[in-house]
């Protein structure tokens, strides 16, 4: 994906942020895709691996990744490794839209999660993962629009850093938004829009996981800093937020509110 731009890049601490995230949204994700045992899938922008390991583990057939970054892959190989699972995962090196595939090759169901947000044009990868399925085969898309999130009672400082975070997407021609052109998008790429819905990503205070939804958030703003600065907010001003967040977190009336944006369609026959 020569277009994009991923904020947060691939190193370790990136890694760990997406795994703990995966373990957070997985089992919701994965109840939505409704998989059925045998259904060949690819994923689109597969990252490490974790949840297409998931949806290989429901339909019982390796699932195809398909992911631009080595580091990536090799981290996703390796996650594989240690938990027994290398034999669910058929990752490939390429480009998203223009997916590695074998001659004559299609799949059942082509998923893309947290992808469309970070390239220039999404309806190419659309289109991309359209043409990967067969007639009547299946679209999922799941994508962020995070004007929707709400910290509340907000910390002092946090809207602001927030808003210029959403800035750092359209300086790159991404869009922080795009969850909610979902459906629209799959029209556009010739595909019959069939449902949509929301995947609740938040947690309160006196959840056991709300401390890992604090974590996520806090890091996302931290290697997001230089773009974030670069919007016109002093590195001050991102730290007292940081600073006021990290406080946040131990308010016994503290919630978090977002939600993930999912819409699936089908190739028309």
């Amino acid at each position: 994906m020569s277009s994009s731009h991923y904020t947060h890049g691939t190193d370790q601490a990136e890694q760990q942020r997406l795994s703990v995230m995966n373990r957070l949204i997985n089992d919701a994700c994965l109840s939505q895709t409704e998989l059925l045992e045998g259904e060949r899938v690819i994923d689109f922008g597969a990252g490490l691996g974790q949840f297409a390991r998931a949806m290989a583990r429901t339909t019982g057939v390796p699932t195809v990744g398909i992911e631009r970054s080595e580091e990536q892959i090799r981290g996703a190989l390796r996650q594989a490794e240690v938990d027994h699972e290398s034999h669910l995962l058929d990752m490939r090196q390429g480009d998203v839209e223009m997916p590695p595939l074998l001659e004559g090759e299609q799949f059942d169901v082509a998923h893309a999660r947290f992808l469309l947000e970070h390239v220039r044009d999404p309806l190419k990868i659309v289109e991309a993962m359209v043409g990967a399925v067969r007639p009547g085969g299946r679209i999922i898309l799941a994508d962020d629009d995070y004007d929707l999130l709400r910290l509340w009672p907000e910390p002092a400082g946090f809207s602001l850093v927030w808003r210029a975070y959403q800035r750092t997407y359209d300086r790159h021609g991404n869009d922080p938004i795009v969850g909610r052109r979902l459906v629209q998008l799959l029209h556009q790429a010739g595909a019959q829009p069939h449902r949509n819905t929301w995947i609740f990503f938040g947690s309160c205070a006196g959840q056991e996981n709300f401390e890992a939804y604090v974590a996520n958030l806090t890091k996302i703003i931290e290697e997001a800093g230089d773009d974030i600065a670069a919007m016109g907010v002093s590195r001050a001003a991102v730290r007292e937020s940081l600073d006021a967040l990290a406080s946040w977190g131990h308010r016994p009336d503290a919630a978090f509110w977002h939600g993930i944006a999912w819409a699936e369609g089908v190739k028309r026959s």
